[in-house]
């Protein structure tokens, strides 16, 4: 009723209803973004371009800027080239061998063009360097991988994240979608109550970052 009658307003006001729609959507996209945070940003693909554009720029003024190079690649992987990424990070490895960050962006990298043995081997070997890289991410990495098919090894990396970052709504996500590829309904209705349980004891910040897996809880509840 509220959209309807800020649709009618905006009609009223601009006296298009075209215009009227657009900025209702414009007004709806702010407040989302601003307090809510279910809608992506329009912002930062652009912001992720200039900045691979200007990286670009400075590694063929400074070839051997191995830091620049990196950042450039963990940027190809958030766009999903993951081959182009490859192409920067395979040379870096002399130099970032100890790094844990370095072998999970390798280890993705190669997990996503299709090498598997490589993939799982270059994650776990940064997760063996330190268990809570990027916060554990990576394990939700694996489990994603495993779940089509290898059931018990993605349960296992789910618990794993579980251990170092137990407030995570996306690790019920992910573990209510491998129990229903398992058939198991009893225990994907009790990993949707748990997530939704922890998200109504997060701290507003953190209930703003976890917002996206709630919601996606929530409607699971009704189709589990």
């Amino acid at each position: 009723m509220l959209k309807f009658s800020l649709l009618i307003f905006l009609f009223w006001l601009f006296g298009n209803p075209f215009i009227a729609i657009l900025v209702m959507l414009l007004l709806l996209y702010v407040l989302d973004r601003r307090f809510v945070g279910l809608m992506p940003s329009i912002f930062k693909p652009l912001k992720r371009i200039s900045r691979i554009k200007k990286l670009k720029q400075q590694i063929d003024r400074s070839p051997n800027d191995v830091s620049s190079k990196h950042e450039l690649a963990r940027l190809l992987i958030e766009r999903k080239k993951y081959k182009e990424a490859l192409t920067w990070l395979v040379p870096l490895q002399p130099m970032l061998d100890e790094s844990a960050e370095f072998w999970d962006d390798l280890g993705t990298c190669y997990l996503y063009t299709g090498d598997e043995e490589n993939g799982v081997a270059g994650i776990l070997r940064g997760l063996e360097l330190n268990p809570r890289v990027k916060y554990g991410a990576p394990y939700l990495n694996l489990a994603a991988h495993f779940s089509n098919g290898q059931t018990e090894q993605a349960l296992k990396h789910i618990q794993s994240f579980q251990s170092i970052n137990s407030s995570s709504c996306e690790a019920y996500d992910q573990l209510t979608t491998i129990y229903k590829k398992l058939g198991n309904t009893a225990e994907a209705k009790k990993a949707i109550e748990e997530g939704l349980r922890i998200y109504r004891m997060l701290p507003r910040y953190k209930k703003r970052q976890e917002r996206k897996w709630a919601v996606r809880l929530f409607f699971k509840k009704w189709t589990v």
